[in-house]
């Protein structure tokens, strides 16, 4: 072992808001541990300095090992705090021997792991695993086969199945795909890394976006052909072969030790994470859920003081007084819950003419979509500078997008849990999506988005989701449903000819006719 890196010790050693630090802390890098086939998988093992037993935290993930956030925030802050962490590069990436596969070798390579933990003469018997993004999908893959050291899992703003991850609403999420597949393939060991490989995504963005076909446009910014980014792309459907066993929500909804849920209201995959709250709340199973005003990244920034905290607490074995803590938006305010959603009622606003009201009436309206000129993705769960709540009004100025507002309100609305747009609508091309957005709109007319969601047309009624929040809607504010035919790039544009998107290359213009016997259903408390 052998002492931090200088920016590490200079980083621990300047003004924090959390906890102080309890011991001093050493390191070795690229520490060989067998992975499930006798491959080498590269570990970085952080150390408190103490004589003290201390219980050990695994994390595995593709890019934890390429310097800074990671060796800070995982294993400079935890191992401060008396902790031994491991931070493993997955199979075939930082180093590790092997070839990379989305999530199959998670499982079997995260059991390797903690059979190489359970011989060291420093393991207490205690793990806890933890982690963002795809650490959470890695250290989830062990509930099938839970090892009995195990005492708690932190699971940070991720995902649980890939495949809707990938393909939520029945559309690709392209820039979701192009910037996890930059951590996933870029084989990054450095920060330095990392950054070259973020300058080379922003200069090639455009062509990876709006270049056809994207089979081959993708390919720019990762500087030739990434299989698994085509398995992505090529596997639409829950069913395909591809995904089979992919899905881990069922054996992390019944692990029987603590586990602690974090996410964002603009994140990836908030409505994974509440679902598995969800499940194991109904079981009587350990769980808490912490859920801030973030998107993917900002958890790790401006979040991580209340992410940290609560990562803390499960470590050491302290229980909150409610299991349940979200960020209400619009009043900047923070809710302890005992359960979520909490008790309410649905209110459906009818679609009238570019108004919301409490019936339906006859009519209905009508939007071209031009995949040439595709309406972009400005705010919610994006990975770009818009990401998060963002003023939508250089968005609702566009001719492609429409607007349904209610009267200013004459009291406070809080909306609490899941929001739903039911839309009797159609398409005049062969394929066609709906994005919808619930919106915050103050006296002086600023547009503030609050959830939003797509789907795919389909006939008679198509419903998206929106996805969940917790917001209050003050009095004198208006509740506004923005509807679009995309969100590109968040969302792969439609290209109208119910063509698979990897080879096509022809697009099609579409009117959409979105009828007045639609409706958006809110759960208001």
């Amino acid at each position: 072992m052998q002492q931090l890196p200088l920016i590490l010790r200079m980083m621990r050693r300047r003004a924090r808001k959390g906890p102080a630090a309890r011991y001093d802390v050493t390191w070795e890098r690229a520490v060989p541990m067998p992975g499930a086939d006798g491959n080498t998988l590269l570990t970085d093992h952080y150390a408190p300095v103490t004589g003290e037993p201390c219980p050990t935290i695994l994390l595995r993930a593709p890019y934890v090992r390429g310097g800074f956030p990671w060796n800070y925030l995982y294993g400079a802050l935890f191992a401060e705090q008396g902790f031994h962490v491991l931070l493993q590069s997955s199979r075939g990436t930082g180093g590790s021997d092997g070839e990379f596969h989305t999530w199959r070798n998670e499982a079997p390579d995260g059991q390797a792991a903690v059979e190489w933990i359970r011989k060291q003469e420093w393991f207490t018997g205690d793990l806890f695993t933890l982690g963002a993004s795809y650490m959470t999908y890695s250290q989830l893959s062990l509930a099938a086969e839970p090892p009995p050291e195990w005492r708690g899992a932190i699971a940070q703003v991720g995902l649980l199945n890939p495949q809707p991850f990938f393909w939520p609403g029945g559309s690709f999420a392209l820039e979701r795909s192009l910037v996890g597949g930059l951590g996933m393939f870029g084989q990054a060991a450095t920060f330095w890394d990392n950054v070259k490989a973020v300058l080379r995504l922003q200069r090639h963005l455009r062509r990876a976006t709006l270049g056809l076909p994207l089979a081959e446009a993708y390919q720019a910014p990762f500087g030739g052909r990434r299989l698994e980014f085509e398995r992505w792309l090529a596997a639409p459907d829950a069913d395909d072969p591809y995904w089979e066993g992919a899905d881990v929500t069922g054996s992390a909804a019944a692990l029987p030790i603590p586990v602690t849920l974090m996410t964002g209201w603009h994140d990836l995959a908030t409505d994974q994470v509440i679902e598995l709250y969800r499940r194991r709340h109904a079981a009587g199973l350990p769980v808490e859920l912490l859920i801030g005003p973030w998107t993917h990244t900002s958890s790790l920034g401006e979040g991580w003081t209340e992410t940290f905290t609560q990562a803390l607490r499960t470590l050491r074995g302290e229980t909150p007084a409610q299991p349940v803590r979200v960020h209400m938006g619009g009043i900047d305010e923070w809710r302890d819950l005992p359960d979520w959603p909490p008790p309410g009622r649905p209110s459906a606003l009818f679609l009238s003419a570019g108004t919301l009201r409490s019936e339906a009436g006859p009519g209905s309206t009508t939007f071209r979509y031009d995949p040439n000129s595709p309406t972009p993705s400005i705010g919610g769960a994006l990975q770009s500078p818009t990401q998060g709540t963002h003023d939508n009004a250089k968005l609702e100025k566009r001719s492609d997008v429409i607007l349904f507002d209610t009267d200013p309100l004459p009291d406070a609305v809080e909306v609490m849990g899941e929001v739903r747009f039911v839309a009797d609508a159609s398409t005049t091309a062969a394929s066609g999506d709906l994005f919808a957005r619930l919106c915050d709109v103050s006296p002086d007319g600023k547009s503030i988005n609050v959830c939003d969601g797509l789907a795919r047309i389909a006939g008679g009624r198509t419903e998206v989701s929106l996805g969940s929040t917790a917001h209050r809607f003050r009095p004198g504010h208006r509740i506004r449903l923005l509807v679009a035919g995309g969100a590109h790039p968040r969302f792969l544009r439609n290209y109208g000819t119910g063509e698979p998107p990897g080879p096509a290359t022809r697009m099609v213009t579409t009117d959409t006719t979105v009828r007045n016997t639609s409706f958006v259903v809110l759960p208001v408390v």
